[in-house]
């Protein structure tokens, strides 16, 4: 759970070291290979030096890193466990506490608070587990590691410019296990480019003021893409006779060519019909039925977990106000091991399922939506025993 649009990359890449970037070997000749080049890109020597001096490497990072989990329960159980009444009745908490840092959010990056109290809600908890690994610790041994240098290397650098900005201490600045600081739990560099003084303090401290926190995390969504006062997604109605294989979101419509379809608003009217939109039905045609605005696409830029970017983009709806969805009567789907067994039978049929790992990712979806539609069967890519025996 990453709010950071480095970390898609970093659940994604392979084991494969990277050509170009300096990596292994023996760690205190890492971390003097990283002050030197700090020195030659022009920071003080001096500085450098007190900024490295305590640097360690950390198993427990490289622990965290090899059991890193994939969301693997379907979105009905993964949306329930997330979505606790706790975190609905902490988030209007919040919202009212900080409702003068909202309306300024709204003012300036015409984001609506629902989407940021979800990111604050599942992250940190409302800040209250931000994470006790010791950033440049994290960072410093993820960089020496060489599963994937390239990603963390540039962020120690940009660790030393927050320190020389007075917003990093080496010894005493923590975070979660991959180097993400705060209440939104943002990378260095994503703090350097969008960290915001919400508080007017003077500094962009998002571990320990809401106000900075916040404020950094709309710069930050703002400046992936996401478009101003428009909606991210919405519960729909689908009609009987609506061609499956045209949902998910490979497929997009205007929404008002998705309203001739016959698709409405579960609990009001749809959006303006001009916007381009995907239908998105994440346990088939019988399980619950959303409609997927241009600006869902930037929740995949913070996590790559579909059933992970859902729970979070229709968790925001319910902070606004929402009902809670209708879960339908979805058919049963499949255990991990018959998920690989559907994964290598597709496979076999010339389908490219990626990796054979049991997970329902975007390949297999679409695979299995493929093979639903040769098969003459409703393809609405969602994977059930029925498939697999037919298989």
């Amino acid at each position: 759970m990453r709010f950071s649009a480095i970390i898609g990359a970093l659940m994604l890449a392979g084991a494969a070291q990277a050509q170009d970037v300096p990596c292994g070997g023996s760690f205190g000749a890492f971390v003097d290979g990283l002050a030197q080049e700090a020195v030659t890109q022009g920071h003080d020597p001096a500085t450098v030096r007190q900024f490295f001096a305590s640097a360690q490497q950390s198993d427990a990072v490289l622990r965290a890193d090899r059991r890193q989990g994939i969301f693997q329960d379907p979105f009905i159980t993964f949306s329930r466990k997330l979505i606790s009444q706790y975190r609905l009745d902490k988030g209007r908490q919040m919202a009212d506490r900080y409702d003068s840092v909202f309306d300024r959010i709204e003012r300036e990056f015409g984001l609506s608070r629902g989407v940021l109290l979800a990111f604050w809600a599942f992250e940190t908890d409302f800040g209250a587990f931000q994470g006790d690994f010791n950033t440049l610790n994290a960072l410093v041994t993820l960089a020496h590691d060489c599963r994937r240098p390239e990603i963390f290397r540039p962020q120690i650098f940009s660790a030393l410019k927050l320190y020389e900005n007075g917003d990093f201490d080496p010894r005493t600045t923590t975070g979660a296990w991959a180097g993400e600081i705060g209440m939104v739990q943002m990378l260095p560099k994503d703090i350097l480019i969008n960290g915001v003084d919400g508080d007017g303090d003077g500094h962009v401290t998002p571990k320990t003021s809401a106000p900075d926190a916040l404020m950094s995390g709309a710069k930050m969504l703002s400046h992936l893409g996401w478009r101003p006062n428009e909606p991210w997604l919405q519960e729909v109605e689908l009609p009987s006779d609506l061609d499956w294989y045209d949902t998910g979101m490979h497929a997009t419509k205007t929404v008002a060519e998705w309203e001739q379809l016959g698709v409405r608003g579960k609990h009001g009217a749809l959006d303006d019909g001009r916007l381009e939109a995907s239908i998105v039905i994440p346990q088939g045609r019988k399980g619950p039925a959303f409609i997927a605005y241009p600006n869902f696409s930037i929740y995949f830029e913070w996590n790559q977990s579909f059933t992970y970017v859902l729970t979070a983009a229709y968790f925001g709806t319910r902070l606004e106000g929402a009902p809670v969805y209708d879960a339908g009567n979805p058919e049963p789907g499949l255990s991990g091991e018959q998920m690989k067994r559907l994964q290598s039978k597709l496979a076999a049929r010339g389908y490219d399922v990626g990796k054979i790992d049991g997970i329902l990712g975007a390949g297999t979806r679409d695979a299995v939506r493929n093979v639903q539609r040769e098969l003459g069967l409703p393809a609405d890519a969602w994977p059930t025993p029925a498939l697999l025996n037919r298989l």
